[in-house]
């Protein structure tokens, strides 16, 4: 017989998510869609940010650029935000809203790097859609990044960034830096800033994929 599930854990669990989403809701870094401060114009993006530790990190070691860090659930963002208060970090703020809302909130051409790392790789064929990759949100992402911005994109998953690669090409996006395992190359320290995620999974010993490519040249 299968062990029988205590209710007394989901009352544990739903009130540490409300816990989250109340420190989310009471941080001044954190915002949602429709309180968004356009004032505040991020020059770096971070879609899918997860805890947003990757973007307090790079807030603190660079106090001359704006980030944002980007994602659909508050509970996990205000980690971020508890980090980058903690540090006194105040060129940050994590907004909680979809990819397909960006152009509703950022001007085109004003992201100069924009990080997706990584997302929920959707492997099912049915769910392409919803990878944060795929030729919709590309071209998105064509139209947020200025002149000479680059979009960088990391994963552990072998299988989306084989895909993922497969969509810059046939989307004409430049490839310029591309490793199957970031943390054994001399590539920027800036790039290895580890998501949670990416902790988890290095300690695994799963490779991190990585790759950095400038959007399609417009056609005159």
């Amino acid at each position: 017989m299968s062990e029988l599930l205590n209710p007394k854990d989901f009352i544990i669990t739903r009130k540490r998510k409300q816990y989250k989403f109340a420190l989310f809701s009471n941080s001044d870094l954190c915002m949602e869609y429709a309180d968004w401060d356009k004032s505040f114009a991020p020059n770096v993006l971070e879609i899918g940010a997860g805890t947003g530790l990757f973007s307090a990190e790079l807030a603190r070691r660079h106090a001359d650029w704006r980030v944002a860090a980007i994602d659909v659930k508050g509970d996990r963002l205000q980690k971020g935000a508890r980090l980058a208060t903690e540090q006194g970090t105040n060129n940050v703020r994590f907004l909680r809203t979809r990819g397909d809302q960006l152009l509703e909130l950022f001007e085109p051409g004003g992201i100069d790097t924009l990080w997706v790392t990584f997302p929920d790789p959707h492997p099912k064929k049915r769910s392409a859609g919803r990878r944060l990759m795929h030729p919709t949100f590309l071209r998105i992402y064509a139209q947020l990044l200025s002149s000479d911005g680059a979009l960088y994109f990391k994963t552990d998953s072998h299988q989306l960034f084989t895909w993922t690669l497969e969509q810059l090409v046939a989307e004409k996006w430049r490839l310029d830096e591309i490793s199957f395992d970031l943390h054994d190359t001399e590539l920027a320290d800036d790039y290895k800033i580890m998501t949670t995620y990416e902790q988890k999974f290095t300690a695994e010993g799963l490779p991190t994929h990585f790759v950095k490519a400038y959007p399609p040249v417009a056609a005159d």
